[in-house]
């Protein structure tokens, strides 16, 4: 149950934070400098088809906060993490008035000069990659086998980097353009960090009962260092379906934001003009496949 401070959080988490400099907005986070570290708040806000939807989803912030927190833990003998502190006591001072807003759904993390790319791992064809292969029997410039259905299990995973576009649409691209960009060892490194992410997480999904059909990452340098930043195999950054009702060629039961994309699609919007409303069921319906994802993955409630 959601206390009445904690209904409050999405109406100021809109505002700046007083005594703090004015954050960096991103459509569904605020990154506030303060100085040395970055705090990192995740708002209740949702965005489809890089438009932030109205209204927001109650505790979104929180269990998507949390779960990152756990698969930056679970994965960190595989790429260090920016992660310094979770909880609002190991905050530093100056956010000591904020602490009961900032519980739960904030971070202090370590600065890092951003990789601009997506890092995109995917196991099962969906999204961009089933239209592009439909098209042209590819994902994302990857050659595919033939006769492969709607989310079909690929035969290996398969890494589909994308720019990482400030407004817009990211758009995706060959592994040569990171080669060109990045230079061949980072590129390559990147690659192998995200399919050894993707195969760690993959695995955990499944026994949980989840198939994680595809996810992007970020990645920064700090001091010298490649850390895994942002956020992590939350259900805004990733496909998570029900592995009993998957079937190929069948549109999958999933716990993410594809049931908002759904209505969206149905709707008749024309993704260019200012989106509809949500209407109240597509909003519980989409907190309640976001709390679901998050007590299959970790075995636990959120603190909400």
């Amino acid at each position: 149950m959601t206390d009445p401070a904690s209904a409050l959080a999405p109406a100021l988490i809109e505002t700046a934070l007083s005594g703090l400099p004015a954050p960096r907005r991103g459509k569904v986070r605020d990154v506030y400098d303060l100085g040395g570290t970055l705090l990192v708040v995740a708002s209740d806000r949702l965005s489809a088809y890089d438009h932030v939807l109205s209204p927001g989803i109650p505790d979104k912030g929180k269990i998507l906060n949390q779960l990152t927190t756990f698969w930056f833990r679970r994965l960190a003998d595989v790429v260090p993490h920016h992660l310094l502190a979770t909880a609002p006591e190991a905050f530093p001072a100056a956010l000591a008035p904020h602490r009961d807003l900032l519980r739960g759904r904030a971070v202090v993390v370590r600065k890092a000069e951003v990789i601009p790319f997506e890092c995109v791992a995917r196991g099962y064809l969906a999204g961009s990659a089933l239209a592009e292969y439909r098209a042209h029997g590819t994902a994302c410039g990857v050659p595919l086998p033939p006769g492969l259905a709607r989310a079909a299990r690929l035969p290996e995973p398969v890494f589909t980097p994308a720019t990482k576009a400030a407004t817009g649409h990211d758009e995706n691209v060959p592994f040569a353009r990171l080669v060109a960009d990045l230079g061949a060892a980072t590129a390559s490194r990147l690659r192998d960090l995200t399919l050894a992410l993707y195969r760690r997480a993959a695995t955990h999904a499944e026994a949980c009962g989840l198939l994680l059909a595809d996810t992007k990452f970020e990645f920064g340098w700090a001091d010298g260092e490649l850390l895994l930043i942002d956020e992590a195999l939350t259900p805004d950054s990733s496909r998570y379906w029900d592995a009993e009702r998957w079937r190929p060629g069948e549109e999958p039961a999933s716990f993410d934001k594809q049931f908002v994309r759904n209505w969206l699609d149905a709707s008749g919007w024309d993704r260019e003009s200012p989106p509809p409303p949500l209407p109240a069921e597509v909003v519980a319906g989409t907190r309640d496949r976001y709390l679901e994802a998050f007590r299959r993955l970790t075995g636990r409630e959120p603190e909400l």
